[in-house]
């Protein structure tokens, strides 16, 4: 990855942790209105699961380094898994501490889920993106 790339990908991660800060944080005297569920699924959680499947992506990315072989790439992505679970259960035990948001355990469940298939994709990319460099 070129030096321009790579600052990119990291100025585009600084901003996106900024916009979790903002959303799980933030007092919205006047939340949007919207259907309580979609598919059966609570809103709230589709919301939180697609603030965090970036996360591994874009930690990858700003890493700038590719690993060399299968185990090195599971560690990395195991690595990248378990900074995003402790960033999500940062922000719910965070939110336990302010007087208009709650900590919900589900909102975790739908983070860290998030997370999981980021990072299989992530993992999976690697992977391929190796075979095809040991070609």
């Amino acid at each position: 990855m070129n030096k321009t790339a790579l600052l990119t990908a990291r100025i585009g991660m600084i901003l996106y942790i900024a916009l979790i800060v903002f959303l799980c944080f933030g007092h919205f005297s006047q939340p949007p209105q919207a259907p309580r569920t979609l598919l059966g699924i609570e809103t709230d959680k589709i919301v939180h699961f697609l603030m965090f499947l970036p996360f591994p992506v874009l930690t990858w990315l700003s890493v700038g380094k590719e690993p060399d072989g299968p185990w090195k790439a599971l560690g990395l992505v195991l690595l990248i898994f378990f900074c995003g679970s402790l960033v999500a259960a940062a922000t719910e035990l965070g939110q336990g501490f302010t007087s208009y948001r709650t900590t919900d355990p589900k909102d975790f469940l739908a983070d860290t889920a998030a997370l999981a298939i980021g990072s299989l994709l992530v993992f999976i990319k690697m992977l391929v993106k190796g075979a095809r460099s040991a070609r």
